[in-house]
């Protein structure tokens, strides 16, 4: 019995130690007298090869490398997007949900940067191990699917020899060529010396505002922060349509600056007040909005640029402060189910400033929720096609602004998913919402054949006012990432949007400022769904302008064994004419060249594309079958 022990107990060791993988050495770094300089040699090499794929939310393991806070910061086992969590999770926003790298290791972060055992000549840093990796190992082996693959968040010396062990050549940069033995050796030295960041002096530097952008954030944050009721709610809208925003100054073309809300006011420094969402209560009796300078390396998935200017203030004041408002200014509270419905929140606010606001601004909040700071979005993107154009309405056309009691008494069916917790997760499979967008829905065309019983035409959409509007969209999508294109791009798309005022506010504040990226399925979900409903709004207000015996079998073709969206042909689609005279049979086409050619405002710029579109009979020329260098 006792040898029979014995043997179980070595069986037992042998199987368990030989799935267990070599310990990594500690890596032999050249050591250089020289200190290596964060600014000057180590971010344009992390700039150059990491912060591609390093600078989003959902970075491989939350590693961000755009700035010295985020390489500090470290990485976590976390995952961002989840879409089978069952309960929300704390957010972990850089520079917002905590401040110092002390902070981060209490949300369970873990350094990438330091050393586990001191030593002169060796070092075993996380990422001195991917970077040696990818030196002794450059082959590009196998499949690179970041889409796809697993990941996996090595956090100490044994899950990392792991990692090595079962993926020899999965170092980093993952699935490109290797660093270059001057960039290799310039980031060793740098994690051997400690992987110090920028100084005092040069932190204070990048962080600190230019002497002429300082007086350009010094006449907008008086603006935002003047207390009388009718200053603060017009601040309160503008910041949660423009807490995205890379808000530039015409003193400063090179600086850019996000909207926040602070504790503090000018001129102390920033101290930013977390709120999941910009509608949150900020948990304050006080606070300031103020402009914070972005010092991170700017990336394109999140610079979406908003010029900041003395016009832009004008044109501000004249669209908010100089009229006369629906009620009388009062202040407006944070409860939660009125905060998160802006028809509610700011209905004193004339809707036709809000909408104007919305349309001078369009292809900025269209791009907050086609891109935004994700590296794999494909969750998000799934409720839009791969090529559409956007079209808006007109404002005076636009009933919900010329007969503002529409909007109160549809309270209640203009309601969106943002309302509830997003640890709620007995809400997932309900219907409710969508029943409220029927409701919305029939109403609304109840509403347009009452006043419109002959149609609307061409004139009811924007032309836009000014060069710089964007009163046509192109969005392309590209399975997990898209793009957003003043004008009209490429070829004829299958489906055109044309976005009225309510459902322009119902995409934003579902998409962009109620959207919780930590949040659970439930909210995900719901969200998911409510923005089926809002495409397909914009979808069918885009029919209204066609032949009214063609509606029904247009929209069908777009939603071709979709059993859910064939269902929606059940609502009452409009019945009144398109007031619109067709010389062809190639309606969608011809409206919106005359869209194009004869309505929209000629200073805007916007034309066809000269190599992708071709009119109906329009034959593209014959590609050559031999092409020949000259």
């Amino acid at each position: 019995m006792k040898f029979l022990q014995i043997w179980t107990v070595v069986i037992f060791f042998l199987l368990f130690s030989g799935c267990s993988a070599p310990m990594l050495e500690p890596v032999r770094v050249e050591t250089s007298d020289k200190k290596i300089d964060y600014l000057t040699e180590v971010k344009p090499i992390l700039d150059k090869r990491c912060v591609s794929c390093h600078s989003c939310y959902n970075s491989p393991c939350q590693a961000k490398f755009s700035s010295f806070e985020g390489v500090d910061r470290g990485g976590s086992k976390i995952l961002v997007y989840d879409a089978v969590r069952l309960k929300a999770i704390d957010p972990t926003r850089l520079f917002i949900d905590a401040q110092t790298t002390k902070e981060w290791r209490k949300k369970d972060f873990y350094t990438l940067t330091q050393k586990y055992d001191a030593n002169e000549s060796y070092n075993d840093s996380i990422m001195m191990h991917m970077l040696y990796d990818k030196k002794i190992h450059p082959e590009v082996i196998g499949l690179y699917e970041p889409e796809k693959d697993k990941l996996v968040c090595p956090r100490n010396k044994k899950e990392m020899s792991e990692y090595i062990d079962e993926k020899p050549h999965h170092g980093m940069p993952y699935g490109f060529p290797a660093l270059k033995d001057n960039e290799y050796h310039t980031l060793a030295q740098w994690l051997q010396q400690g992987a110090h960041g920028p100084s005092d002096a040069d932190q204070k530097r990048i962080t600190a505002p230019s002497q002429t952008a300082a007086k350009e954030i010094g006449r907008w944050e008086t603006f935002l922060n003047m207390p009388d009721p009718k200053h603060s709610v017009t601040a309160r809208y503008l910041y949660e349509h423009l807490y995205l925003a890379h808000c530039n100054f015409t003193a400063a073309p090179e600086e850019f600056y996000e909207i926040v809300r602070s504790t503090t006011p000018a001129p102390e420094s920033v101290e930013v007040i977390p709120s999941l969402r910009p509608f949150d209560d900020p948990g304050v009796k006080k606070f300031y909005y103020r402009f914070r300078k972005i010092h991170s390396t700017i990336v394109h998935k999140t610079h979406m640029v908003v010029e900041f200017n003395d016009t832009k203030l004008q044109r501000t004041k004249e669209l908010f402060i100089k009229p006369v408002w629906i009620e009388k200014p009062h202040y407006i509270d944070y409860e939660t189910k009125s905060s998160a419905n802006p028809f509610v929140a700011f209905f004193q606010i004339p809707a036709r400033s809000r909408y104007q606001f919305l349309l001078d601004n369009s292809h900025y909040i269209v791009m907050t929720f086609i891109r935004g700071p994700v590296c794999r979005g494909q969750m998000a993107l799934n409720v839009i096609h791969d090529h559409f154009w956007v079209m808006f309405q007109d404002p005076d056309y636009d009933l919900s602004i010329s007969q503002p009691g529409f909007l109160m008494r549809q309270y209640d069916n203009l309601s969106m998913p943002i309302e509830t917790s997003t640890q709620n997760i007995l809400e997932t499979f309900s219907d409710d919402y969508r029943k409220r967008y029927e409701h919305y829905f029939e109403a609304k065309q109840k509403l347009y054949n009452k006043n419109y019983p002959d149609g609307i035409g061409l004139e009811s959409i924007w032309k836009g006012n000014k060069a710089e509007d964007a009163p046509l969209l192109t969005v392309y999508r590209h399975f997990d990432s898209a793009s957003v294109h003043k004008g009209v791009l490429g070829e004829l798309p299958r489906t055109m949007w044309v976005i009225d005022y309510p459902q322009f506010e119902r995409i934003y504040y579902s998409l962009v400022a109620g959207y919780d990226v930590f949040g659970n399925i439930s909210h995900q979900t719901n969200i998911r769904r409510y923005m089926d409903f809002l495409r397909m709004e914009g979808e069918l207000n885009f029919l209204t302008y066609m032949p009214k015996n063609e509606r029904l079998e247009m929209f069908k073709s777009w939603y071709i064994g979709d059993d859910w969206a064939q269902d929606l042909t059940q609502l009452p689609i409009s019945n009144r004419a398109a007031k619109v005279n067709f010389s062809s049979s190639h309606h969608k086409g011809e409206f919106i060249e005359r869209v194009v050619n004869k309505h929209i405002l000629k200073s805007t710029g916007i034309v066809f594309d000269d190599i992708n579109y071709y009119s109906e009979g329009e034959i593209p020329p014959q590609m050559p079958t031999v092409f020949q260098n000259h």
